[in-house]
């Protein structure tokens, strides 16, 4: 008979493919192949990908079965498969592939029962990734947005101030007992943090307005040597999806023009405009010991950072009134929304909305090990910077406060905003 985790782990199954089926089923036949671009995969070869990958670690491995395909590795181990290559691969078609991924879920769904569920969450949480890759592919080749949310973004306002967080030994990081963890998480481990004030709510997009109209792009002293090298090879003038029209900012979300929303998160910014942004601000971003402390620490009888939180509001999972998540809006909420979400010291939006630029370089903890998917963290450490808290995109069976997401500074195509911390 089949035990609950079994039941839970195959819906699991069942929901991230029936998402998979969703984001792509609109796409058109002509769009299935797409541009040779660096920062998107061909559609038709990722879905592949999300089938291979599931074949791979909960059949292949975790159930010891023999491969489904005997070119399946040669076609979709993105580990194996240059980049660039992918667009000229002999792909199976449309139509195989979404069979192949039937019969993937179909055989993983009833080898649940008997397999290691690390390898299931492996491949679901995977496979929730890509859902969200594949949203950022629309936004970048501005195609029309799935039909899934299903809410429009909420108006609730600003949400000005700082919240003020006590120093102390913080315990950063995944503990063992996690039932799932990504490598890059482990270990728990203590870090000592002085106190520092940290904004309640992510920058806004009248808020980034004003540095973009105050000239900001053009003003190299906002500018790192590295963000400068990369505004001038980019020609970037604003965010990625600004325009201007008749004297008022526009942004394009996915494949439509809407004025500015004042209150909404600003989005689709790279880790140097966000960091010229905080010069001009005054402030500066936060580090992501500071990150997590602010949205998981809080204060102990003596006033300093004590015990941690799972989440920002406890440890429960996410819900709709706490956070932006799953996709359930059309996109970022204003960020005075989901205050139920705030964190024991009031910041706001800590997780969903839009993922947040942090200081920090992707390192690996102390004591870092490789989980069984060792390409997942180790090739990135060292030329990618963190991000923290997830987007309005984002699975929230993925995220929690000690999640870490990891892009290369100049990349512009994730849902990413940031928040700042006084100097």
């Amino acid at each position: 008979m089949e035990n609950a985790l079994t039941v839970a782990l195959a819906s699991w199954i069942e929901d991230a493919r029936e998402r998979t089926l969703a984001l792509v089923a609109g796409l058109p036949a002509s769009a299935r192949l797409g541009p040779r671009l660096t920062i998107v995969n061909p559609p038709t070869w990722e879905v592949g990908h999300v089938g291979w990958f599931a074949e791979r670690w909960i059949l292949r491995h975790a159930a010891g079965e023999p491969p489904l395909r005997q070119d399946g590795d040669a076609l979709w181990d993105s580990s194996a498969v240059p980049h660039d290559t992918r667009w000229g691969l002999p792909l199976p078609s449309w139509d195989a592939t979404l069979a192949y991924l039937a019969e993937v879920k179909r055989r993983s769904i009833a080898a649940a029962e008997r397999v290691d569920p690390y390898f299931i969450r492996l491949a679901v949480l995977h496979e929730d990734m890509h859902g969200e890759a594949f949203l950022m592919t629309w936004q970048t080749l501005d195609y029309p947005a799935p039909r899934i949310a299903v809410r429009p973004a909420q108006d609730a306002g600003p949400l000005p101030g700082d919240a003020r967080v006590p120093g102390g030994t913080f315990v950063m990081g995944e503990h063992d007992g996690a039932p799932f963890s990504f490598d890059n998480e482990h270990c728990a481990h203590e870090v000592r943090l002085e106190r520092f004030s940290i904004a309640r709510a992510p920058v806004t997009q009248a808020e980034y307005a004003a540095f973009v109209d105050d000239g900001g792009y053009a003003r190299r002293p906002l500018w790192s040597e590295e963000g400068w090298r990369w505004r001038e090879g980019a020609g970037a003038e604003a965010p990625a999806c600004w325009r201007r029209q008749g004297g008022e900012w526009l942004r394009r979300e996915f494949d439509r023009w809407v004025p500015l929303e004042p209150h909404r998160p600003v989005v689709h910014v790279c880790a140097h405009e966000a960091e010229a942004y905080c010069r001009w601000a005054g402030r500066r971003l936060p580090t992501e010991a500071e990150w997590e402390a602010a949205a998981a620490g809080e204060a102990g009888g003596d006033g300093r950072l004590a015990v941690r939180r799972r989440y920002p509001w406890g440890d429960e999972p996410p819900t709709p009134e706490r956070a932006n998540l799953d996709l359930a809006a059309e996109g970022p909420d204003d960020v005075a929304a989901h205050a139920a979400g705030d964190s024991a010291f009031g910041c706001r939006q800590m997780l969903g909305n839009v993922w947040e630029w942090t200081a920090s370089d992707f390192l690996p903890y102390q004591w870092f090990t490789p989980g069984p998917y060792r390409d997942y963290s180790q090739p990135w450490f060292g030329t990618h910077r963190v991000l923290r808290g997830g987007a309005f995109a984002t699975r929230g069976r993925l995220v929690h406060a000690s999640f870490r997401n990891f892009y290369t500074p100049d990349r512009r195509d994730p849902f990413a905003g940031f928040r700042t911390c006084a100097p």
